[in-house]
């Protein structure tokens, strides 16, 4: 069964192997990272730890059983008891309900982890399945989200409010 795990410097390389292997995919409804970044992968890889680290924001991973990273779920900008949510999952699981559960859990663990109570999304109009999603995981269209924000596509930003429950599985 998959596990949510936190990002750490051991699951680099696996995080990197994601990356690659669903580029392609991430690219038809998100903005490519581009080739710097794979070419700058650790070094990005080890900023993010550092933010980390700082409490600005908090990195997961959802690992397959053969250790395989089959989906990312940041929390960043943590600040005021609110964070940003951002999330992709692999090609070969979506469409399944891994990124809706996975979300869920995420605003559980966001809640009782990190003290969150508001979590925001944006996402690009086009991206039906990502809206979807965020919806089916209690979110609410709150407005548009400026096109700089979602790499210059139009898009929307969504909001949920966190509410610790007395008990999580996670």
């Amino acid at each position: 069964m998959p596990e949510l795990k936190q990002l750490h410097v051991g699951r680099a390389p696996a995080v990197l192997a994601f990356e690659l292997a669903n580029r392609a995919y991430f690219a038809a409804s998100v903005s490519d990272r581009g080739d710097d970044f794979f070419a700058q992968f650790t070094d990005r890889y080890n900023a993010l730890l550092a933010e980390q680290e700082a409490g600005i924001c908090a990195f997961y991973v959802l690992v397959a059983e053969d250790s395989s990273v089959l989906g990312r779920f940041n929390l960043v900008d943590i600040e005021d008891q609110s964070a940003e949510l951002g999330y992709r999952v692999a090609q070969h699981v979506a469409g399944c309900g891994v990124a809706t559960a996975t979300v869920r859990d995420v605003c559980q663990l966001a809640a009782a982890q990190h003290g969150l109570r508001t979590l925001r999304a944006a996402t690009a109009r086009r991206n039906v399945a990502s809206q979807k999603v965020l919806t089916n995981a209690g979110f609410v269209l709150v407005g548009p989200a400026d096109p700089a924000h979602i790499g210059g596509k139009p898009g929307t930003w969504y909001q949920r409010g966190l509410v610790l429950q007395p008990y999580s599985a996670i």
